[in-house]
């Protein structure tokens, strides 16, 4: 089932967009502050301009009329209308509208103060200021209150926030289309790689070599191992089948001549012998292809099982198979378990089986006409268990071991495939343990070492 996920370029571009979307509506709120103290500023240095023209006008008129330009004034300030209201000394009415907004607090002398209050039904922000004047031979406090409706001051501050929030909005728009053809242009060289890889073919796995950035270098040198593994193990498995198809190109040819030549056979002991010629091609034959399936079965998608058994029973059932083929040639052959205690070993029971067997084939294989004793010792060397298989036939000197060890390697013609000592090997090192040849005055003595469970 293939999990749908979204696309690179439309994470980076979420990654990228996101935070510019967070910071935009941030400095948006922080805007829409400013821009209400700013607005409140502003109104209130009107209200005092407004405040102070009408106190000069009164004082220069004794109260009779406002000049033109403080009219003017008025009426413009702040882009909202302005209300006023000036009592001379005494408390006398001078002029402008005749109910101002009642202030909670007195008014001192010289110093406008400012508050909120209600008028006729609306919020409005008032300024009243105090100075001592003379109108008209009479010289007391002169107060002047003027005021202006709080709405008037909230749309100010609304169309101040508009024009911001415009402004960032064609900047974030700006960014997105910036950020989403920049993030398309940056993956270029990501979507030519994948382009290379798609031209790619099993027959075609060279090393990529076309430059790349530096965050795609990593990916490259993976992809260039991975196709070099894959090589390598097609060609491990072209030879592996080359190799094959060559040892059993042999056996199955004496196979089926033997099979064509026994029905003309009328002689009763000719007929006997080439059975039995036949049986023992068979036998090869059936060896052959059980050694290079195992062979095969460990080198690809091999795990070990996780059970447990008993090594003394396990070389004993071996040694039981193969003592007689070993006494019917006259050879002394011998098997000692110097273990005290019970062992166990973890892994695969067959396969060690089968390791264990190829090493005491190998010597009666390989141990030569002068072979007359094979000892089988097993014994324990800490927490390793040795299977030793030692013969006194023609031995194996040490520069041959890898050859010995290698698929198919035969340091002579021989009845054998090459591929015992492999298997002995490869099941070795599937179980965490190893196969080496001691050096000794007369034959081998080859030890097959693998961990104890516990």
């Amino acid at each position: 089932m293939n999990i749908r996920t979204p696309s690179l370029r439309l994470r980076l571009f979420f990654l990228i967009v996101a935070p510019l979307v967070a910071v935009a509506l941030l400095l948006g709120f922080w805007r829409v502050i400013v821009a209400q103290s700013t607005a409140d500023e502003l109104f209130d240095r009107g209200l005092l301009a407004a405040a102070l023209a009408i106190s000069r006008d009164v004082v220069i008129s004794e109260g009779d009329a406002l000049s033109p330009r403080t009219r003017a004034l008025i009426s413009d300030v702040g882009g909202g209308e302005v209300f006023y209201h000036v009592t001379g000394p005494g408390g006398i009415y001078v002029t402008g509208y005749a109910y101002p907004p009642v202030a909670r607090n007195g008014v001192k002398t010289g110093a406008p103060a400012y508050h909120v209050a209600d008028y006729r039904g609306e919020r409005v922000r008032v300024l009243r200021m105090a100075e001592t004047t003379t109108i008209a031979n009479l010289t007391g406090e002169t107060v002047v209150t003027v005021w202006q409706r709080v709405a008037d001051r909230n749309r100010f501050a609304a169309e101040l926030a508009r024009r911001a929030f415009a402004l960032i909005g064609v900047l974030m728009v700006t960014l997105t289309f910036v950020v989403w053809f920049g993030v398309q242009w940056g993956l270029r060289p990501l979507y030519n790689l994948k382009d290379a890889i798609e031209r790619r073919t099993p027959d075609d796995l060279g090393l990529i070599r076309r430059p790349v950035p530096r965050e795609l270098q990593g990916i490259v040198a993976t992809l260039n191992r991975l196709f070099g593994q894959v090589d390598q193990s097609i060609q491990s498995h072209q030879a592996f089948i080359s190799d094959a198809a060559h040892q059993l190109r042999n056996p199955a040819s004496a196979l089926l001549s033997l099979a064509e030549a026994l029905p003309g056979v009328t002689d009763p002991a000719e007929r006997q012998r080439r059975e039995r010629a036949l049986i023992g091609a068979a036998r090869k034959s059936a060896r052959l292809a059980e050694q290079l399936l195992s062979m095969e079965r460990l080198r690809h998608g091999y795990s070990l099982p996780d059970t447990v058994f008993d090594p003394v029973e396990m070389a004993e059932e071996v040694c039981a198979d193969l003592a007689p083929i070993a006494l019917a040639r006259d050879i002394d052959f011998s098997f000692c378990a110097r273990i005290e205690g019970a062992v166990a070993l973890r892994g695969d029971r067959v396969l060690l089986a089968a390791a264990f067997g190829n090493l005491i084939d190998n010597a009666l294989q390989h141990g030569g006409p002068t072979l007359s004793r094979i000892a089988i010792r097993m014994e324990t060397h800490g927490n390793m268990l040795h299977l030793v298989v030692a013969d006194d036939g023609t031995g194996l000197p040490a520069a041959q071991v890898p050859i010995a060890l290698s698929r198919f390697g035969q340091l002579q013609p021989s009845v054998g495939s090459g591929l015992g000592l492999a298997i002995v090997d490869e099941v070795a090192r599937r179980h965490g343990g190893a196969i080496r040849f001691d050096p000794v005055d007369e034959g081998t003595r080859v030890v097959l070492e693998v961990p104890l469970d516990g």
